[in-house]
């Protein structure tokens, strides 16, 4: 990928990078966090902070249909999301949760994370405009059909497929609710990623991490997938959707095409993609990185065209003081 630069005096160079962390000094960067329930019943989100990460306003909450809310994170933030389904917090049981459930028999997690099978979006956040990082999670399996959205040119991930519905009989979990990777029904070194697969040069993706990916092309399906994965962006705001309704495609709720979850026979027939491609297409034409790739980006360009803005009176007045300077020293 190529990318183009600007040819400006030494100076201009150095002028930019100070506006440019004059900018940053005046910044108090805050990244939103909003939740939002599209699905046909309650979810009750879930939130982890990584190690060294401060406790969000919250770590659990409940999230009616058609409800959102927002939520406030640091800097340097890290931590995952997911949503519970079938809670009651009025018995005595330390299981609450149909499906995602983090053992605290409270509305609020504390501190304990989502026990699988449970879909996660992931994120480490930047800092001082260093890149955030996020995914969707199907390692630790798939409950809830699932979407990260960030401001800007940021792409979208997810998964809005229901692999409940095409989760192979082996995997199926919760009556049907769930349905588990390959990692926790057998529990093995080569599902696992560990002991002597514990490399991306030894664990490859299996036949069941395929039906995850086939059928969400965007999400982790297993532990080295980092490459088609894991996103960055920078300077975003991030909206998570449970059971997203894109008006390009239908429900997540509804059963989707035969085709588009794959064989797990391994017969090599190609997976439909039909039903990702607006969401594939829409984050290329947003795509940061899709359009350095080009040589055509907006964002830069704007950039570029205030920079110049800024620095032709600064770069006038530079040469005209070299001019005076220079008479001045004639006479």
């Amino acid at each position: 990928m190529a990318l183009f630069r600007l040819h400006l005096p030494p100076y201009a160079s150095v002028l930019g990078l100070i506006l440019f962390l004059l900018r940053d000094g005046v910044t108090v960067n805050c990244t939103t966090f909003t939740l939002v329930n599209k699905c046909d019943f309650t979810v009750w989100p879930g939130i982890l902070s990584g190690s060294g990460s401060p406790k969000l306003d919250t770590t659990g909450f409940v999230l009616p249909i058609a409800t959102s809310r927002t939520l406030q994170a640091p800097t340097g933030w890290s931590g995952r999301f997911w949503g519970r389904t079938g809670c009651n917090f009025d018995d005595s049981s330390s299981t609450t949760c149909s499906t995602g459930d983090c053992g605290s028999g409270e509305m609020e997690c504390n501190g304990t994370g989502a026990e699988p099978p449970a879909t996660l979006a992931e994120f480490t956040l930047g800092i001082s405009g260093s890149l955030d990082f996020y995914d969707v999670s199907l390692v630790d399996g798939y409950n809830l059909p699932m979407i990260v959205e960030g401001s800007g040119s940021c792409i979208t991930t997810g998964c809005i497929s229901d692999l409940n519905k095409n989760c192979p009989t082996e995997l199926k979990a919760k009556s049907g609710l769930a349905c588990r990777s390959a990692c926790e029904a057998f529990g093995t070194p080569e599902y696992c990623c560990s002991g002597a697969y514990g490399s991306p040069d030894t664990c490859k993706p299996s036949m069941y991490s395929q039906v995850f990916k086939s059928a969400c092309p965007k999400s982790y399906s297993y532990a080295y997938d980092d490459a088609t994965s894991t996103f960055t962006c920078s300077d975003a705001d991030y909206t998570i959707t449970f059971c997203p309704i894109l008006s390009s495609l239908k429900s997540s709720r509804e059963p989707p095409p035969p085709e588009e979850t794959g064989d797990v026979s391994g017969s090599g027939t190609e997976p439909s993609t039909e039903t990702q491609q607006p969401i594939e297409e829409a984050s290329l034409a947003n795509s940061y990185f899709a359009d350095m790739a080009i040589g055509e980006s907006t964002r830069n360009s704007a950039s570029f065209v205030l920079l110049y803005v800024i620095l032709l009176p600064v770069t006038l007045i530079f040469l005209l003081d070299q001019l005076i300077a220079l008479v001045t020293v004639k006479q």
